[in-house]
């Protein structure tokens, strides 16, 4: 209700107002012309004299050309020339009409002082109508006026007359009041609807910006795990093979083989992200071919570029849901990544996922750096951001810190609940036996998640 009443109708630009000017002078017109046939026909024996006659269809009708700009005199001015019209026998009678009402309609219409536009509204209506009832008042005790007409009795012809003229005048008032009222309040309604949509659209670009932005992100991620992880394999491999190609050439060329390898890997994961990118329904439905169930792929990597590393399963596999999937796979190449890159030579890792009854759970962790040996390299945080970015996306958490005893660890757990709400809508990854490792890679262990 406020809002209704804080709201001010807008004024109309120069076409409105020119068209105001020119229904101002077509009604100047046709009132003149109405004037001459009225004359004509005789109906006015003594018609006012022409001064008056200018004056008063001058009044009723030029003032409308700015009934816009200033509703309330425009409506006075108007109603001025009427009664001038109707007092002095100027011999015109529809024009004049279709303009006072004109003239009342647009005071409802656009007046923006709402208190003024009614009262301004009641007191033409009720000024109008009291000079009517005078007027009948003084016919009624001239013989001459409305001869033929019967004056005896409550229910005679003149009184009959008399009641009809009032109660055409009060529809007429009361018509040009509520035909103003509602082209206000239709206004008004169709202000507020510009203005909702106008915010929805302001809804609809911020929430295309945000839905961009995550994408960005999410992409930004996926580039992050895929390019981190074989460029710092790539990296490692590259500079024991440059170490040991005059030495050792046959451990030379088996290091520039995972350089090969990893690198084709890479090509080819980005190749996929990249084709998702083009085109999204294609590969929407494609069943992802990373998951919990290549992790054994991971800590063999792992060792291959120099980092020892255990992959311990715990709990009985079950299906997991895509998404969860690939963010727990994720996590726990970002975080092998991190060990080759921060835990310095020497340092071995351990990969433990868990299959709890109420969570699939990995946790990573390190041994830390030796002693004697370069201190643990400082990273800038983003990888532990992304990872939490991406569990949380699935309902789960990320922990991260030093351990007690040295070194670092990472887990990240995401309820089964979580999960259940995201298989229908994702798909699930079916967990098989996992790929058979080295004796010294994959070590069976009967631990349950606390």
């Amino acid at each position: 209700m406020q809002e209704a009443a804080a709201w001010s109708r807008p004024s109309p630009d120069r076409t409105g107002y020119r068209a105001d000017l020119g229904l101002a002078l077509l009604f100047a017109l046709a009132s003149v012309t109405t004037a001459l046939l009225y004359s004509r026909t005789g109906v006015y024996p003594e018609p006012a004299p022409l001064w008056v006659c200018i004056l008063g269809l001058g009044l009723a009708t030029l003032p409308l050309a700015l009934r816009r700009k200033y509703p309330v005199p425009v409506a006075l001015a108007v109603a001025i020339g009427f009664v001038i019209c109707g007092q002095f026998g100027v011999p015109e009678v529809l024009i004049i009409n279709m303009t006072l009402f004109c003239a009342l309609y647009t005071v409802g219409a656009w007046e923006r002082r709402r208190a003024l536009a009614v009262w301004a509204r009641i007191g033409i209506g009720v000024g109008m109508i009291s000079w009517l009832v005078v007027t009948l008042i003084i016919a009624s005790s001239e013989e001459d006026a409305f001869p033929g007409f019967s004056r005896s009795g409550i229910f005679s012809a003149f009184a009959t007359y008399a009641v009809i003229q009032i109660i055409t005048n009060l529809l007429y008032f009361a018509g040009a009041y509520f035909f103003g009222e509602r082209s206000w309040r239709a206004a008004r309604s169709q202000a507020q609807l510009e203005a909702q949509g106008r915010e929805l659209e302001l809804e609809r670009q911020t929430s295309a910006a945000q839905a961009v932005a995550l994408d960005r992100l999410a992409i930004a991620r996926e580039l992050h795990d895929v390019v981190a992880h074989h460029v710092s394999v790539m990296g490692i491999q590259a500079g024991a093979a440059r170490r040991s190609i005059e030495r050792d050439p046959e451990r030379a060329a088996a290091a520039l083989q995972v350089v090969e390898e990893s690198a084709a890997t890479a090509v080819d994961e980005l190749r996929a992200l990249v084709g998702t990118l083009r085109d999204p329904a294609k590969d929407a439905s494609a069943p992802s071919t990373i998951g919990v169930a290549n992790l054994s792929t991971l800590v063999i990597e792992s060792q291959s570029s120099g980092t020892p590393a255990t992959l311990i399963v715990a709990g009985t596999p079950r299906p997991v849901p895509m998404l969860i999937d690939v963010a727990l796979y994720r996590v726990v190449q970002e975080a092998l990544t991190n060990v080759r890159k921060h835990a310095g030579r020497g340092a071995a890792a351990e990969v433990r996922l868990r299959f709890g009854p109420d969570a699939v759970e990995v946790e990573i962790t390190d041994d830390g750096v030796r002693q004697g040996l370069a201190p643990r390299v400082a990273g800038s945080g983003l990888g532990l951001r992304g990872m939490r970015e991406r569990i949380g996306a699935v309902g789960g958490t990320v922990s991260a810190g030093r351990r007690e005893r040295g070194g670092f660890m990472v887990r990240a757990s995401v309820p089964s609940a979580s999960g259940a709400s995201t298989s229908s809508a994702s798909g699930s990854a079916n967990i098989g036996p996992l790929p058979a490792l080295a004796h010294a890679a994959l070590t069976p262990h009967p631990e349950r998640l606390a």
